[in-house]
């Protein structure tokens, strides 16, 4: 396939490393001109435990250098959505997919606005991915995607894309349910990125104080009363035992919020915990500890970096 990665920072790079390592054709393009030099000039640098990776790839900032692709890795942070869909349209054909696992709620809405619903492809990730520089990632050791369509169906074509990915070796799923399968990630976020993001402690080390383990259960006890709600169902029975399952399984990482934060970057607060909030006051429900996170996170965002 021709592939297109839109938003080449942490899982956009290392999903495009996958697809280049099952010998697809990558093309990754940022808007970050000193990211898009570096792997210009020395490669996509991947730091693992067992060593370093360069793989040569095609980067640029102009999108459409990339040309008409088969498949689309929608990877941007959720506040640059529009933007980023509407430069798409440049580069989008007739048969052209578009996969989307970011965090957060509201993307698929947004990408099915500008791109059509029928192009979209939906799911989540268990990678964790840390940008250690202009053109250098960190992955975690492990992890797995799950993906669907948006109808619930199994189609060729989510068939062609897990086999893209399967063929490098990565644990791939397919769902039925992507609204489950993104209101479960997003309770993992709601519980675990703003407190990373505040107390700049990693994701186990947050289950080590009494302090932020009954925030956590607070934050996820209202996602949860928004989620039934609204009728969807969680993948696991118990979900707060799954977000501190999640944190345990990976103690050492800083969540993404945690790392923009140092950054002095934007966060993805408003899609994540913001998103709680607002559907909570469509749905007259309260959420006072979502509201108060996602208030202090956007305080830290104005202060800069640290």
């Amino acid at each position: 396939m021709k592939i297109t990665v839109v938003g080449a920072g942490a899982i956009g790079g290392l999903f495009g490393s996958f697809l280049c390592k099952s010998g697809e054709e990558v093309t990754f393009v940022d808007i970050n001109r000193e990211h898009v030099a570096a792997i210009q000039a020395a490669g996509l640098i991947i730091e693992r435990q067992s060593g370093t990776e360069v793989l040569t790839v095609k980067a640029t900032t102009n999108i459409e250098e990339a040309g008409t692709p088969d498949l689309i890795i929608f990877s941007v942070k959720a506040y640059d959505n529009q933007q980023a869909a509407e430069d798409c349209l440049k580069i989008v054909g007739p048969d052209t997919i578009v996969l989307t696992v970011q965090n957060g709620v509201g993307n698929v809405e947004t990408l099915s606005a500008v791109l059509g619903a029928g192009r979209i492809i939906a799911g989540t990730t268990a990678f964790g991915c840390t940008v250690l520089g202009p053109g250098r990632i960190k992955p975690s050791e492990t992890g797995s995607i799950s993906i669907g369509e948006l109808d619930g169906r199994i189609t060729p074509r989510l068939e062609r894309v897990v086999a893209a990915f399967t063929k490098a070796g990565v644990e791939m799923h397919t769902s039925q349910n992507v609204d489950s399968l993104i209101w479960t990630k997003l309770l993992v976020n709601v519980g675990i990125n703003p407190l990373g993001a505040i107390t700049l402690l990693t994701n186990g080390q947050l289950l080590e104080h009494e302090e932020t383990k009954s925030l956590q259960a607070a934050a996820v006890a209202e996602g949860a009363a928004v989620a039934k709600a609204k009728g969807i169902e969680f993948m696991t029975e118990n979900i707060l035992e799954h977000v501190r399952g999640v944190a345990r399984g990976t103690y050492n990482n800083k969540a993404s919020m945690r790392q923009d934060v140092e950054r002095g970057s934007r966060t993805e607060v408003l899609a994540i915990n913001g998103a709680i909030v607002a559907e909570g006051q469509k749905l007259g429900i309260p959420t006072p500890v979502n509201e108060t996170l996602t208030k202090l996170v956007k305080a830290i965002e104005k202060r800069g970096k640290i």
